[in-house]
């Protein structure tokens, strides 16, 4: 969260985590995408972070998930790790896109050296985002690692998503490794279909599924992301999805369209969250640390468009009903507004 100077507002960084707490978050994974891996250069990832995890834990409480986002070659890596933990993150969300050009048994030495110093969530990140595809041979090998928690997958590829959960279940980590989805492409379905995977010899079977979302686009309209996952969780594994739940799937990904810019590449994603939040109170304006990253044309209207044909995604209401509590000094004597 930023001022029109492009520095910190801490109010409102504050307020953010706080949103994101009564919404129903099970976390808040930070240093990430869509926090700007910016922070780094301008000296904001320990200030950051603090903000995050002290706000959260004030007003969520004990028993949600602080992720920390991890990021650049070994040496940088580790420095990360070590300010994480010493906030009280539990995890840290690798993005291995500063290590592009290296072999896998060279990245996989660089995970395992992180994950011998904090718990380690993975990431599949799709290269329009300064991402690159890993193999299913990496994602075994790295399944492997006692101190991997979590994959999430956002290649925004069926093939490559589903080698990842093949990996995960052909390691044995399946009862090790909770699988999260970061494919905004296919949110709904991610969530609600089982993946079958099958032994080498095709004689015995199990059902994956992804238990969650890790994701950018889950910044903004948050009450109904947890109403819809609670939703979906609610459904028992064995059971047929309803197929008004199953409907879901194409409205999330057409808002998801509109937020994330797909049109252009991704090009204007956070400025697209920033102009959610910015309508709904909680960020002045679509301020970026850089300059250059701004709305691209013909996104805002597309945001316009996803509010009048899918009103129930937004949480306007919810927010506007808290969002004095939220900014205020002591905004926990004021009362939550369903």
């Amino acid at each position: 969260m930023l001022d029109q100077n492009r520095a910190l507002d801490p109010r409102r960084q504050r307020a953010i985590t706080r949103y994101y707490a009564d919404a129903g978050a099970g976390g808040v994974a930070v240093g990430v995408h869509t926090t700007q891996f910016a922070i780094r250069e301008k000296g904001l990832y320990e200030p950051v972070l603090r903000l995050a995890a002290e706000t959260m834990r004030e007003w969520g409480g004990p028993e949600r998930v602080l992720v920390a986002g991890v990021t650049g070659k070994t040496e940088q890596a580790l420095r990360e790790v070590d300010t994480a933990r010493g906030l009280g993150y539990h995890a840290a969300l690798l993005n291995l896109a500063r290590l592009k050009g290296l072999s896998e048994d060279e990245i996989l030495e660089h995970c395992q050296r992180v994950a011998e110093e904090m718990p380690v969530i993975g990431f599949a990140l799709l290269p329009e985002v300064g991402g690159f595809h890993l193999s299913y041979d990496f994602w075994l090998r790295f399944a492997r690692i006692d101190n991997v928690l979590a994959i999430k997958m956002a290649p925004f590829d069926r093939y490559r998503t589903l080698d990842i959960i093949r990996a995960v279940y052909d390691a044995g980590a399946d009862d090790r490794i909770t699988l999260y989805t970061g494919n905004d492409d296919h949110i709904g379905l991610d969530l609600m279909v089982p993946f079958v995977v099958r032994s080498a010899d095709g004689k015995t079977e199990k059902r994956a599924r992804i238990r969650g979302g890790l994701l950018g686009h889950w910044s903004v309209w948050v009450k109904p992301a947890v109403d819809m996952l609670a939703r979906i969780h609610a459904i028992a594994d064995d059971q047929p999805m309803p197929v008004d739940v199953l409907a879901l799937d194409s409205i999330v990904t057409d808002c998801n369209g509109a937020i994330y810019d797909a049109h252009h590449d991704l090009k204007g994603c956070i400025p697209g969250c920033l102009e959610v939040l910015r309508r709904q109170g909680l960020v002045e304006g679509t301020w970026c640390l850089d300059p250059n990253e701004v709305l691209s044309p013909g996104q805002s209207e597309q945001i316009d468009r996803v509010y009048r044909q899918y009103p129930e995604m937004n949480d306007d209401a919810f927010v506007a009903n808290n969002l004095e509590r939220w900014l205020s000094d002591d905004g926990q004597r004021l009362p939550l507004v369903a």
